[in-house]
């Protein structure tokens, strides 16, 4: 039997939802992506393990959110300049939901790793708390107390604050 036999299935089926998470977590398309690669490449590596009785996909989530807090903590983003490359067009309207899925973009951006994830993970992927804290490795008080706090900054959080 091939040690990776089913991998590449495995990819193929989730690859697209465990992209959304990855960029959902990261703010950016580019860094999802390797975190993304980076997760598919751990999987692989523990694939006979997984593939004979464990879950590939709840261990894959769980290494996309353990990744993201890794990295965040010993990277430093890349931030945006406050003056605009290119000015902005005279009269051109945006559309209104794309205003707000990028101030909440810009929201989300602001919250810590732990608090990004959490929110994600609990209202994007409609995890409960248990879930939650199993994929993060954590307590269900941590759970409840960073989703409290991530919840209270997105609220706090003016338009203007948003687009800083």
């Amino acid at each position: 039997m091939d040690r990776y036999e089913g991998f590449h299935e495995f990819v193929h089926a989730r690859q697209q939802s465990l992209m959304r998470t990855a960029y959902l977590l990261t703010g950016d398309p580019h860094l999802a992506e390797d975190l993304l690669q980076t997760v598919f490449t751990r999987v692989a590596s523990h694939w006979a393990k997984l593939a004979k009785g464990g879950n590939p996909e709840a261990y894959a989530r769980k290494a996309l959110v353990n990744q993201t807090i890794s990295w965040r903590r010993h990277k430093r983003a890349e931030l945006p300049g406050a003056e605009l490359p290119e000015p902005a067009t005279p009269g051109q309207p945006h559309d209104e939901a794309t205003v707000r899925r990028l101030a909440l973009r810009d929201a989300l951006a602001k919250l810590t790793p732990k608090q990004r994830a959490v929110i994600v993970l609990r209202f994007y992927e409609d995890r409960s708390e248990r879930e939650t804290a199993r994929l993060m490795g954590v307590s269900i008080g941590t759970v409840k107390s960073q989703t409290n706090y991530a919840l209270a900054k997105l609220r706090g959080l003016t338009p203007e604050e948003v687009y800083r």
